[in-house]
């Protein structure tokens, strides 16, 4: 690190980067106050390099979203819905398994599956569903439900404790978690956003348990709308502190709260510099964590390229089909072929990886025709 191109006052910090010391939350405060972007992307890219070196990875996968049905009703989400409202879906399995067939054509290696709380599908769906998409490739990676989505399907559907779902839907075909759900740890926050929604502490609770019985998942933090910076430096910490206890988490994936079609519409987004920012602090502070991810979807492929100079070392995937978001009023594409991922990131004057769904390379991947332009869907 080029320890000239930083301003005195975060000398110290940038002294404690350098030698792979962990900095405190008053300094990753600091560091969020910080005017001074290219300091922080020096700093994040000196952590990104040690643990990375030049090699930026992505992944081939398939976005699945089975259903926006949900018992909730969070103030921040457009995706959401009742059975009664207009936009409301509920795909049927042999629909996502004719999907999937093809998307597996096309050389993904997961599935990435996430929806609403259901307050009908039975226990039984949910096995059929991972059971076929296990039977139809044995080294697809399934990684699926969100923290509350298993809390749901374990108190209301299963009616069994989290480790025994967990187990359950891990005999089933489940490879991974995904890290959603998480929004900002703070309970205020929570309360306003997502009543009703977890605690901080019940998310870490079902991850630390999956952790505690081998699995690995992601985690993330939607930021940008009422938190503070203190409440982004202590979601932080809650999940450093788990990743000391388990270091099951395979990387962090922060992404910018999308405010146009909800009710926090009059919320400003963030600007490219914060996003940039937030992940250059992320990648400082979470010095147990081997992988950040720009999540493209919600910043868009340009952006995303940049950050790859603030610490980022992940673009995620192709994903293909993508409805959270868009639902949201996200204006990005809904998918990327492997080339343009790969243009992308040697531009960025990286070195492009494909990986696995736990951010294992896989060095030679196999050459995957472009993916067609995706269907549009109404629902």
């Amino acid at each position: 690190m080029n320890l000239s191109l930083i301003p005195a006052d975060l000398q110290p910090i940038a002294e404690k980067v350098e030698s792979r010391q962990r900095i405190s939350e008053a300094e990753a405060l600091q560091l969020y106050r910080s005017k001074d972007l290219n300091a922080l992307g020096v700093m994040a890219s000196a952590v990104r390099e040690q643990k990375n070196g030049n090699v930026a990875t992505y992944i081939l996968n398939r976005y699945i979203n089975y259903s926006n049905v949900c018992i909730l009703s969070c103030q921040f989400c457009a995706f959401a819905a009742k059975k009664r409202d207009a936009h409301a879906f509920e795909r049927a399995i042999d629909d996502i398994i004719g999907v999937v067939q093809e998307s597996l054509a096309l050389g993904i290696t997961e599935v990435h599956m996430v929806g609403g709380l259901h307050p009908t599908l039975k226990k039984d769906w949910y096995l059929e569903l991972l059971q076929r998409l296990r039977a139809l490739d044995p080294n697809l990676i399934i990684k699926a439900f969100t923290a509350i989505e298993i809390r749901h399907l374990a108190h209301r559907i299963f009616k069994l404790p989290i480790p025994e779902t967990l187990a359950i839907l891990r005999g089933a075909g489940l490879g991974a978690l995904t890290g959603g759900g998480a929004e900002i740890f703070d309970a205020g926050v929570r309360d306003e956003l997502c009543r009703g929604k977890e605690s901080a502490e019940e998310w870490l609770e079902v991850h630390r348990t999956w952790h505690q019985m081998g699995g690995r998942s992601t985690c993330t933090m939607l930021y940008g709308h009422i938190e503070t910076l203190e409440q982004r430096v202590d979601h932080l910490r809650q999940l450093r502190e788990l990743q000391d206890d388990t270091g099951g988490f395979t990387a962090f994936v922060p992404f910018a709260f999308e405010p146009q079609t909800t009710i926090l519409a009059h919320v400003k987004p963030a600007s490219a510099v914060e996003q940039l920012r937030n992940l250059a602090v992320s990648r400082i502070y979470l010095d147990n964590f081997d992988h950040l991810t720009a999540y493209w979807v919600s910043m868009g492929l340009p952006l995303a390229q940049v950050s790859l100079s603030f610490g980022v070392d992940d673009l995620h995937g192709t994903i293909m089909e993508e409805k959270i978001f868009h639902m949201a009023g996200a204006k990005t594409p809904q998918e990327q072929t492997v080339k343009t991922l790969e243009d992308v990131i040697r531009e960025a004057g990286r070195e492009p990886m494909q990986r696995d769904s736990y951010y294992r390379h896989l060095p030679q991947p196999p050459s995957a025709p472009t993916a067609p332009e995706p269907e549009l869907v109404c629902v």
